[in-house]
């Protein structure tokens, strides 16, 4: 019985903090949700919590008026990580930040710019070429107070820190008997780029969903990028931050005001009655343009950004699958072991009763990606592909 109660602790549901106040934001046509975190979820709510989220029954709670969008300012995608960034170390003075050249030159992708001068080199430290080390240092600093932001120049080359995050970050929580907490944030550029080779188009998310103990989460939009920046941050939880390297230079506005995302929370980026899409990071702008063509053919999908890539938020997921009866995931990942397989299993688990028919996925190619552009193409989903299977389900084709 120990052990089972300790093991429900490995992971304190919605960070260190529960209450959430809505506001919403409206950038375009497109409503997302900020969360404001207040005080500790107990037990009994925790536990409730994960039973509405199970049954996915039910609507959540009413948002206030969303915000113009007039208001607020325009900022590309890694700037958001920035300034949620500053803001988070400028507000504890216990979060610090630690990685290759993250210092005086800013980051490989500037999303520590300027931090250095403005926190000094022992708040924003610079680092040999160590993954595994610097990975081992940023878990102990978290296990003794501070809240360590480690930054991985490629998200491939935390693969030499696999046993720090495993083995560390992701277990010490239980296996001390809850005498440590583990604040880290581990984040960094992955996905395929553009003509990055093998080695730098890894999908990490992967390999790392099976670690028992860390949270993941991966941003997709400048809006997201900055509050689940500061919900990973504040979350007593080891939490993995997945940035794809061909959306730093997306530009939208945010708000002025401070905001917060739920890191465990999905966000409904269209509504429709159709067919449930679920997708993530890159392939959410796929999906979006897809969409178009889609809806030009009279077509009325409805689009999820899981955002929480483990665990999953079922009960938005479920409410969708409710209401269309079809479901298609859009991925990156591989098709063998990706998140696209997980969530498949755990739709099928929970909600086969509701499905007219078998969740479909659309993932990459079980092989290296190429160097040659066209090859690289080819093995990652494209948006012809989207509409081809959206109809060929909504046809009754398969």
């Amino acid at each position: 019985m120990a052990a089972a109660a300790m093991a429900q602790k490995v992971l304190v549901p919605c960070s260190s903090s529960s209450s959430c106040g809505k506001v919403q934001f409206s950038p375009s046509r497109v409503h997302t949700q900020a969360i404001a975190f207040g005080g500790e979820l107990s037990q009994s709510s925790s536990r409730k919590n994960k039973s509405l989220a199970l049954k996915a029954v039910a609507a959540k709670g009413e948002t206030s008026a969303p915000v113009t969008a007039k208001s607020g300012h325009e900022i590309l995608l890694f700037d958001a990580l920035r300034e949620g960034l500053e803001e988070e170390m400028a507000r504890d003075p216990t979060v610090c930040v630690m990685g290759e050249d993250v210092g005086h030159y800013g980051g490989s992708y500037k999303v520590t710019k300027g931090l250095a001068e403005k926190f000094g080199d022992l708040r924003v430290l610079d680092t040999p070429i160590c993954e595994n080390s610097f990975t081992g240092m940023g878990i102990g600093a978290a296990m003794t107070g501070l809240r360590t932001v480690v930054e991985g120049m490629n998200m491939g080359f935390l693969l030499l820190a696999y046993n720090q995050i495993s083995n560390n970050a992701g277990m010490l929580h239980y296996t001390s008997g809850g005498q440590f907490k583990i604040p880290v944030v581990i984040r960094g550029p992955g996905g395929v780029g553009k003509q990055l080779g093998a080695e730098h188009s890894q999908r990490l998310e992967s390999y790392f969903q099976s670690v028992p103990g860390l949270q993941m989460v991966a941003c997709s939009t400048p809006y997201n990028a900055k509050g689940l920046m500061k919900a990973a941050i504040r979350s007593d939880n080891p939490v993995i931050l997945y940035e794809h390297v061909l959306l730093y230079n997306l530009k939208e506005r945010i708000p002025d005001e401070e905001y917060v995302l739920c890191l465990e929370e999905a966000e409904l980026v269209r509504p429709g009655k159709d067919i449930t899409i679920l997708t993530y990071s890159r392939m959410r702008h796929f999906v979006l343009q897809a969409a178009k063509t889609l809806v030009e053919r009279g077509y009325d999908p409805e689009i999820i950004d899981i955002r929480s890539l483990k665990p999953f938020d079922l009960f938005t997921i479920g409410n969708s699958i409710k209401k269309t009866h079809k479901v298609l995931i859009v991925e990156e990942c591989m098709r063998t072991g990706g998140i696209g397989a997980s969530l498949r299993a755990a739709i099928v688990d929970n909600f086969w009763d509701f499905l007219d028919g078998r969740p479909e996925c659309l993932s990459s190619q079980d092989v290296p990606t190429p160097y040659a552009a066209t090859l690289e193409d080819a093995t990652v989903v494209q948006p012809a592909q989207i509409i081809v299977k959206v109809e060929q389900m909504l046809q009754g084709l398969i």
